[in-house]
């Protein structure tokens, strides 16, 4: 089953934002047995070689990969998908009109430009019908929610053809709805309503949780893709746990 079809069919789907644009953090991140690896080009300093390569090690290992654009542009998805990503996270989608944007510029025929010389296209090695052919069946395209001026546009939003997810970027609706903590009672509430109404409309939902306990929760109101923690976290959190575990035992001398 491809990433596609996972998303599709509502499969449940787990993968983790990298921010380090580093090719060996990409290998090393993609043997965990995650279903997918999501380039965070909006919040990190990727450059457009350090994606390249990152997605090269990426489809070295057969890991799909979904880069979240800095934003809705024709160039930064082009270049996600040219080298090579199966797909593209594009922040901030308010309206329909966002949403249809994103998906006529990520495929062909519909406002993406076609080359056959890159990566995507396995530089030539494959004719133009077999690279139009293979794009139409894997290129996913996730819209994200995080605005609290698109939950006025949801049911327009959500009929929008397509998208392959809606996923909620819970920090950004945080802020946006005027408060501080995720786990704000309101915050919570909406995002309920975000994955009700989804459901709703046969739409398959992800999001963004800092809390592992709650993945039960989401999953019965109907969201099925998390991306969750980053390499970061991961990082700090095992340089914590070291410090923690080795400190108390070393004696000075």
């Amino acid at each position: 089953m491809t990433f596609k079809e996972k998303l599709a069919h509502q499969h449940p789907v787990l993968g983790t934002f990298l921010k380090t644009p580093s090719p060996i953090i990409c290998e090393v991140m993609g043997r965990a047995g995650l279903d997918v690896i999501c380039l965070d080009t909006e919040h990190a300093p990727f450059g457009r070689r350090d994606l390249d390569l990152c997605l090269m090690a990426l489809r070295y290992l057969s890991i799909p990969s979904i880069v979240r654009i800095p934003t809705l542009s024709s160039e930064h998805i082009l270049n996600a998908l040219d080298c090579g990503a199966t797909g593209v996270l594009v922040p901030h989608v308010i309206t329909r009109e966002d949403a249809q944007r994103a998906v006529d510029l990520a495929h062909y025929g519909r406002g993406r430009g076609y080359a056959g010389s890159s990566r995507s296209a396995d530089y030539m090695g494959r004719s133009m019908a077999e690279q139009l052919n293979s794009a139409h069946k894997e290129t996913c395209v996730i819209a994200q929610i995080e605005d609290a001026d698109a939950l006025d546009h949801l049911d327009d939003l959500f009929k929008t053809e397509m998208v392959d997810a809606f996923f909620i970027g819970r920090a950004d609706l945080t802020v946006s709805l005027g408060y501080s903590d995720p786990n704000e009672p309101a915050v919570v509430d909406t995002v309920a309503e975000i994955c009700r109404k989804g459901r709703a409309a046969g739409r398959t939902i992800g999001m963004f949780t800092g809390r592992t306990d709650e993945i039960a929760t989401w999953c019965e109101l109907g969201a099925s893709l998390f991306l969750m923690s980053s390499d970061h976290a991961m990082l700090l959190k095992g340089a914590q746990s070291l410090n923690d575990a080795v400190r108390p035992q070393l004696v000075t001398r």
